[in-house]
């Protein structure tokens, strides 16, 4: 008798998102979290952390290449780099294509995640034994409280904003990030989804915090089929570089980077946001001021 297996992630109370599976490939109850890995129809192979879906072998790129590419292409000069979370290796991935940068700090708090990504999701963690790359496995918030004017760009890789990634949503978080960062400084976080309530209220206080920390602040979107809702967004934070005004993009198209999701065009208009999430934006960054 064939037996059908799904995989069903909860995105609210009345909604969920059901993926067919195929077979399960690693499952471990780490110190942090319950980290499976699973072979899917219609996915490829996905990551789930405490039943949430991380990342799938068919939409990963789109994440991945916006978190990384956006402040790529607006910082001219980025050598020093600091990752948080990003266990799985994607942003590492992307961030690696560039020769310009130096070094790589990855700061997850899980190393089971890095080692079965390694195992189970090459294709992802490919570029996690870098020589640039120096892995840390630590909380990313006591690893940026000692750090100050170093890096070029950060990017907040984060998990969702309970359990171990909650600490990256405070406003002490960001302040930490301003500190760490360069005088020409760009942070870019992951921002949740403006589409339900609880992932809306979420980002809210992310960009309130955000705005109350950085003088340049603006959100972009990007659409990933398996998040709550396929409409995401990440927060662009910069202490001198506007996100798209005065962007040499020409400089990015000449390095000649194979993309399959990013591109100058969207980069610009990624800024430009529906009506309500701009209400949205625009009622904390009042009660900010």
């Amino acid at each position: 008798m064939a037996v059908d297996l799904w995989f069903t992630e909860n995105h609210t109370k009345n909604a969920r998102f059901s993926m067919k599976v195929d077979k399960l490939i690693f499952t471990k109850q780490s110190e942090f979290q319950r980290i499976d890995i699973f072979d899917s129809l219609e996915f490829g192979r996905v990551l789930t952390l405490d039943g949430y879906t991380m990342l799938t072998e068919k939409d990963e790129y789109m994440y991945h290449e916006m978190i990384v590419h956006v402040p790529m292409c607006v910082h001219p000069e980025a050598e020093n780099v600091l990752v948080i979370g990003g266990g799985d290796g994607g942003t590492v991935r992307e961030l690696a294509r560039y020769d310009s940068i130096k070094n790589i700090d990855l700061v997850e708090i899980d190393e089971d995640v890095v080692t079965a990504c390694q195992k189970y999701l090459p294709s992802t963690a490919s570029r996690l034994d870098d020589p640039r790359v120096k892995k840390h496995y630590e909380d990313g918030l006591k690893f940026i409280r000692h750090h100050e004017n170093e890096y070029d760009v950060i990017i907040v890789d984060s998990t969702d904003p309970f359990g171990p990634g909650e600490g990256l949503f405070t406003r002490e978080f960001y302040g930490n990030c301003y500190r760490a960062l360069k005088e020409d400084g760009i942070m870019v976080n992951q921002h949740e989804s403006p589409f339900y309530t609880d992932t809306a209220y979420a980002m809210q206080r992310a960009h309130e915090r955000i705005v109350q920390s950085f003088p340049i602040s603006r959100v972009y979107e990007v659409h990933i089929p398996t998040y709550p809702s396929g409409h995401w967004l990440f927060g662009f934070a910069s202490k001198k570089y506007h996100p798209y005004k005065n962007v040499d993009f020409k400089r990015w198209e000449r390095l000649n980077l194979k993309t399959r999701y990013y591109n100058v065009k969207l980069h610009a208009a990624s800024f430009a946001l529906p009506t309500y999430v701009e209400e949205m934006l625009r009622e904390v960054e009042h009660n900010a001021s």
